[in-house]
């Protein structure tokens, strides 16, 4: 199933090395964060074959990068929109499916049940790949099923009485959730999903298949996220337990498959070997940055001024920051927050509660939403400190730019954070404004010691932050994983899955051909 795809010629030597990119709502078709990392490690490797799976929206976003010769084709695998075309199997296919998918739910709810995962997982994929797994979840059959496993006694979920509501929600969530289990199986190269979580369905189904080297890099830890995220979600509780029990399993296999997992931090190598991987199989791969792309950025502003970049949304925790500035500027009146960086689609609301804080606090005037900002130096060097305020990060770029840029920072002590400054910035607990305007306010007002914190900061990405070097380790660890093809734990029996064949699992010419 190929709702978008764009095919390309020409490009690198015969022979090279082909890996598919696997993205979540990242590169090609937004900017920003894990986006620059795939548009740098893209451009830095003229020499490799690259293709894209990219899990989107609806399919219709427009590739946001220019894209170079060597990346040959693009292929879209939308979460939302209409369903995908197909019926639902019936006879004893309808039986052996909602056996299956019984076993499936059990994995998610029941720790008794969770090695039952991997081959439950894998018999969805064929379902998906034959077209006929959406309409298999959205049966009356499948919604009774998930119902009658919720409410089986002594299970938690059976004493907060789901209703019939509650199932539907999540059997639609979990429908939309398992949509890239469709994508096209790589036989050839590497697949390298650049997130955990539903990026790296297309990996796993390859892997499982043809034995294909599947590579893992989480910048972020998908798994923390979800969890954040569906905390204050409008679902009831055993949806909750449902689709978290989907993403904790879909962790846990990802890290058990895959032949490296490369986190950008020793924070996530914690979360990575806590969740099933092994610790002979990580290696830690810092971010980096050009340091002559990202200059020192001059002088600073005469306003004296808290800058920030990235997008608008709930995981950066622009309400914190908002707060923070708040007492920065009772103490500086003359003080200015700039915030740069676009709102996702979706996210408009976010974006007007923070400007509504801004308002009830007073500050309103002194507080501008920039958008998004045509070269991102702009955004550093619009302040005399630069801010990331963020409940949840991996090794993040504005940070590692703006030290490059020679700028102090004041950041939140998430992800790789701490590894990242060092003694160049200075480190606050997330959620806490007033610890976080405490450090803003002691650089803003020493600016012998913004100059010498920001000296260092730049010199620490010369040192150890370097573009050239994160693009040299994954050129090695592809090339690395490509001859290993063949020698890697390749296809697991499917344990019993009373349901298609792993041979189903071959894409078909069309979804819904049968």
């Amino acid at each position: 199933m190929r709702n978008s795809a764009m095919c390309r010629t020409g490009g690198a030597e015969p022979g090279a090395i082909t890996v598919t990119l696997l993205t979540e709502g990242t590169y090609p078709h937004s900017h920003g964060g894990v986006s620059v990392w795939c548009d740098q490690l893209v451009q830095g490797m003229p020499d490799v074959d690259f293709r894209i799976v990219a899990v989107t929206g609806t399919g219709q976003e427009p590739v946001a990068w220019e894209l170079p010769p060597h990346v040959h084709e693009v292929t879209a695998m939308p979460l939302w929109g209409p369903p995908p075309a197909g019926r639902a199997p019936r006879g004893r296919r309808r039986r052996a499916f909602l056996e299956g998918y019984e076993r499936f739910l059990l994995a998610l709810l029941d720790p008794a049940h969770e090695a039952e995962f991997g081959p439950r997982l894998y018999g969805l994929a064929a379902a998906a790949q034959a077209g006929t797994l959406g309409a298999a979840l959205r049966s009356e059959a499948a919604v009774r099923v998930l119902t009658a496993v919720w409410r089986r006694p002594g299970r938690e979920t059976a004493a907060a009485r789901p209703t019939a509501y509650d199932a539907l929600t999540a059997t639609d969530l979990l429908e939309h959730a398992l949509r890239p289990l469709a994508a096209p199986a790589p036989r050839d190269g590497v697949t390298h999903a650049v997130s955990g979580g539903l990026a790296a369905l297309p990996g796993l189904v390859a892997r499982h298949l043809h034995g294909t080297p599947f590579l893992l890099t989480e910048h972020g830890v998908y798994l923390r996220e979800r969890y954040l995220g569906y905390r204050t979600g409008p679902y009831a509780w055993p949806v909750k337990a449902l689709v978290l029990g989907f993403f904790r399993m879909l962790a846990r296999e990802s890290y058990l498959r895959a032949a490296l997992v490369t986190p950008g931090n020793r924070y996530n190598r914690r979360w990575e070997e806590h969740g099933g991987a092994a610790p002979a199989r990580i290696r830690t791969v810092y971010n980096g940055v050009d340091p002559g792309a990202f200059p020192p950025a001059g002088p600073e502003p005469d306003t004296p001024t808290l800058s920030w970049a990235g997008r608008v949304d709930p995981i950066k925790d622009l309400e914190t920051l908002i707060r923070a500035f708040a007492l920065v500027h009772a103490e500086l009146p003359a003080a200015r927050l700039r915030l740069f960086g676009g709102t996702p689609r979706g996210g408009e609301a976010y974006r007007e509660r923070c400007q509504a804080l801004a308002a009830e606090l007073g500050i309103a005037a002194s507080v501008t939403f920039e958008g998004r900002v045509d070269d991102i130096r702009d955004a550093y060097a619009a302040g005399n400190v630069v801010m990331l305020s963020s409940i949840s990060e991996g090794f993040p770029f504005t940070l590692i730019e703006a030290m490059s840029c020679g700028r102090a920072t004041v950041s939140t002590d998430v992800g790789g954070v701490r590894e990242a400054v060092g003694d160049t910035g200075l480190v606050v607990p997330p959620r806490e404004p007033e610890q976080m305007a405490r450090a803003a306010l002691d650089l803003l007002n020493d600016p012998r010691r913004r100059a010498r914190m920001g000296e260092g900061a730049r010199l620490r990405v010369v040192e150890r932050f370097t573009l050239r070097r994160t693009i040299d380790t994954f050129r090695s660890v592809y090339h690395e994983l490509a001859g290993s093809q063949g020698r890697l734990a390749g296809r697991e029996p499917l344990s019993g899955w009373a349901g298609p064949s792993p041979a189903a699992l071959r894409p078909v010419a069309a979804a819904g051909a049968r």
